[in-house]
């Protein structure tokens, strides 16, 4: 499928305001570690926010296809930014698909603008991959849930607006229909963020434990019924790692462009690098890498554009496009040699903040997991994931 001309001026735009807006400020931010709170207002008053949701509550209105292509671009300059727009918008996600009415047209137009950051509390300090496991209660009194307890790993912890929050709601620990949804105001009482975590890498996005100590919230911030958060919770993964694929795609691709920038211009042996056979199969492998991992995403996006399944297609994508990622980077590193192991050269930050990729919005090892199961209880037969049908 052609993309259309409105997508590629998208895409183009993009491309501009990256170079232009992002490029400039992300080495400085990553290395001082500063969250970029203004570049994400920036983003959601030119539209970069809420482009897969609804036009009516402030959204662009625009196909899964597209908007990977956007984090892509963003993902290709500044990781940090283009992990917290697909986390942005995985916060988003319960309320545009299981909210009313009334608390789409109150919330949604300055969470789509940028006016509101969100952030998404799901992990456990002890049940990471197993959110069944969570022990975040929510009680409710009177009109009232009261929250209390931890949730790990939230990136934007303490920086955004707004928390998405999965805690249980019933007394079963374990249980998977005891745990509901809840967006929770970022400056409630009770709410405090530990120190940020000090990272490897995506230093310039704020990871942090959030600690709800008796959090009232109002039961109009409850989205869907009791009961239903983990289903709206595991739904909005499947196209957070769509995201997260996509911005590890661009990650690798702007390794790929400093690696050839640089292969292009250093010589040794009275030749240009990239003239070597030996080093151009290596990029000619990390051109291949980026490109498969790029269509196992767009297809992954496709099937999700057309209403069809996309679990383990979103899967394989996040597995792919972060594995290659993983790779890219570090032969982006090689390529450089020496100064490939200097901070002088962005290669070093990309290598390091593709490792995270490999572990956050499900492990791969997750991945194979569900994967393999989808495999054992899918009719391979079925044409539904096949390429054709996008």
């Amino acid at each position: 499928m052609l993309p259309s001309e409105e997508a590629v001026d998208l895409v183009r735009l993009v491309r501009r305001i990256a170079a232009d807006e992002l490029v400039p400020r992300a080495a400085a931010s990553e290395a001082a570690g500063e969250f970029p709170r203004e570049v994400f207002r920036t983003l959601g008053r030119t539209g970069l926010l809420g482009l897969p949701y609804p036009e009516e509550y402030g959204g662009g209105g625009l196909s899964y296809e597209v908007y990977l292509q956007v984090l892509e671009e963003i993902g290709s300059v500044w990781a940090s930014v283009g992990v917290g727009v697909s986390v942005h918008a995985l916060s988003c996600f319960g309320l545009v698909t299981r909210g009313t009415d009334e608390q789409r047209t109150r919330w949604l137009p300055d969470m789509l603008g940028g006016e509101l950051l969100g952030a998404y509390c799901l992990s456990e300090p002890h049940a990471g991959s197993d959110p069944a496991a969570m022990t975040t209660t929510a009680r409710l009194v009177g009109d009232e849930y009261v929250i209390s307890g931890a949730k790990a790993w939230t990136t934007h912890g303490g920086e955004a607006d707004f928390y998405k929050v999965m805690a249980r709601t019933s007394e079963s620990p374990g249980g998977r229909d005891g745990i509901s949804c809840f967006l929770v105001p970022g400056d409630a009482t009770g709410l405090a963020a530990d120190r940020p975590e000090d990272k490897m890498g995506l230093t310039g996005s704020t990871t942090a434990t959030m600690r709800f100590d008796g959090v009232r919230v109002p039961v109009e911030r409850r989205l869907g019924g009791e009961g239903e958060g983990l289903r709206i919770a595991l739904a909005g993964l499947d196209s957070g790692r769509l995201g997260i694929a996509a911005v590890a795609t661009g990650l690798a691709q702007g390794a790929l462009d400093a690696a050839v920038a640089y292969a292009q211009q250093r010589t040794t042996f009275g030749r240009r690098i990239i003239d070597h056979q030996g080093l151009g199969f290596l990029l000619a492998d990390m051109e291949a890498a980026v490109a498969s991992a790029r269509a196992t995403t767009l297809h992954a996006a496709r099937l999700k554009d057309a209403g069809l399944p996309f679990s383990r297609e979103a899967s394989v994508a996040k597995l792919v496009a972060t594995d290659h990622a993983m790779k890219v980077t570090t032969d982006a590193v090689q390529v450089l040699g020496g100064a490939g192991y200097t901070k002088d050269f962005p290669v070093e930050r990309y290598m390091r903040e593709a490792k995270v990729m490999q572990i956050f919005e499900g492990t791969n090892q997750i991945q194979r997991l569900v994967i393999a199961r989808g495999l054992d209880t899918t009719d391979q037969g079925s044409v539904v994931s096949r390429p054709a049908t996008s």
